[in-house]
This record gives structure tokens, sequence and C-alpha cells, in this order.
């Protein structure tokens, strides 16, 4: 073969590979888009979980109770709660969390709501909060975004000595009661996070209360103290503060600071009719 016929070959034989490849990669890729698009929801949009009915009332007074929960099944039943309320329910969220000035004149109003879930269902708690968000948004053009703020706190820390904390027994009993002007806290097993919840509502009215011990275990505790925001302000001999119990029964300390927490802010909503 002359050397013209050989290049011309040598050609023809480049033409053929460049062709192989581009076929190939063409076949790989509508292969791939193929079973892309079978696996793909006809609807990549998923919808938001939703009641399947819902009815909403302005309660009607007096109050004999306020913010209660209750359900069974796929029907859910609150009563007595105002807006913010309903915010805090839906999200899961406490009073210092939600910033609402907008909503303020709403304070007095209360609602009761009963709804369902899709038949069949048993939602926890956890699974309500998402159908409530789209309840508020339907019903009562709620509008909201979050956004980080600096917030004063007491930060949950542990005290110069060390904890005085016990070992979670198997018990797993949770108890508050009252000992004179004084609440106290029993807990067979409690984290760091749920005692500074629970010193933030039993105990402290004026800043919430977050855990910075970076104790990550469970413990068995007891805790008593004089709550802050008690009836009557005039000191008694018995009073103990909370700053100081924590200390002396626990070995912890409450100390008073500012952190960036995550508030949820409304921007725009209106007062559900009845129906």
């Amino acid at each position: 073969m002359n050397m013209n016929g050989s290049a011309s070959l040598d050609r023809r034989m480049r033409r053929f590979r460049a062709f192989a490849v581009t076929t190939l990669t063409l076949w790989t890729f509508l292969t791939i888009t193929q079973h892309s698009l079978a696996q793909s929801p006809t609807n990549p949009m998923r919808q938001a979980p939703a009641f399947e009915v819902a009815s909403i009332h302005l309660h009607q007074g007096p109050l004999h109770s306020i913010m209660d929960f209750t359900s069974s099944g796929p029907r859910v039943r609150l009563e007595g709660y105002n807006l913010r309320g309903l915010i805090m329910e839906a999200y899961n969220l406490r009073n210092f969390q939600v910033s609402a000035p907008g909503i303020d004149e709403q304070q007095e109003t209360y609602y009761d709501i009963v709804a369902n879930a899709p038949e069949g269902t048993a939602p926890t708690r956890e699974e309500f909060r998402p159908m409530l968000q789209t309840l508020l948004a339907d019903r009562f053009q709620l509008k909201v975004h979050s956004e980080k703020r600096p917030t004063p706190v007491y930060a949950l820390v542990i005290g110069k000595s060390g904890p005085k904390l016990n070992p979670p027994s198997n018990g797993g009993r949770e108890f508050h009661g009252v000992n004179g002007r004084n609440q106290f806290l029993e807990a067979d097993s409690i984290t760091m996070g749920d005692l500074a919840n629970a010193i933030w509502s039993g105990f402290v009215s004026e800043r919430p209360v977050i855990d910075r011990t970076g104790l990550t275990g469970t413990y068995k505790l007891r805790i008593e103290a004089t709550p802050e925001f008690r009836i009557s302000r005039n000191p008694q001999p018995g009073d103990l503060s909370i700053f100081t119990a924590v200390q002396e029964q626990l070995g912890l300390k409450l100390e008073p600071t500012n952190v960036p927490l995550d508030i949820l802010v409304v921007d725009s909503a209106r007062k559900a009719s009845d129906n």
C-alpha cells in the first residue's frame, strides 16, 4: 500500500473511532436521562402537610383552660390558644423565640381549633405541627421568617467546684412539687437541656435559660428554690434563690449573658373568622 493509501485509511479509522465515541456517549446520556426520569416523581414539588378538614371558632369564655392540646387518632383539638400560642405550638417554640409586635392587639383573642389529619393516621404532636403551620398560613394569612438576634439569657454552666450530680436511676420519674413558698423538681433521669427548661419555666421569669454545661448524659437530681415570680415579692426567712440553689444543690451556676438565638419573626397575620 502506498503512502497516500495509508494516510487515507488512517483518516477513515480516526473518523470511525470519533463516530463510535460520539454514539456511545449519546447512548449513555439517553439511558441515564431515561432512568432518572423514570425515578423522578411526576410532581417534584412536595405538598406541605395539611389537615383534611379543620374548624376554627372564637373561644367562648370564660377561659377554663389555656393552650390545651389533645389528640386521638387523626383528630386534634387545641383549646384556648391565642395567635402567639398557636405560632409557638406550630413551630415548637417558647415565648421568647417569637417576635410578633404586629399581633399584640390579638393577645386577648382566643381560638378553639378542631382538625382531622388524613383518615387512618394517628400523628404524634410533632407530626401535627407541620399541618398546623399550613393551617396558619391558609386561614390566618401568617407570614414569618427566621433571623438570629442577640438575646439576654441565663447560661447554665458548671460551677468552680464541679457538678454535684448523681448517675441516673431506672425509675424514669420526674416530679414537680411545692414545699411552702418553694417549688422543687425531682428527676430520676434528666438531661441538662431539660433541666435548663425546667429552671426557666419553674423558677425564673426574667430570662430564658440555656444549657452550656457541656454535659451530655442524664442525671438523677433534686432542686428546690423559691420562684422568682412568686405572688408575694416580700422576702421570707425560708426563701432560697434559684441562683443559690443551683450552686449549692447541683454544683452548677446561672450566668447572665447575651447569645445569638434563632428568632421567628412574624411579618404579617390576620384574625381568623369563625368557620
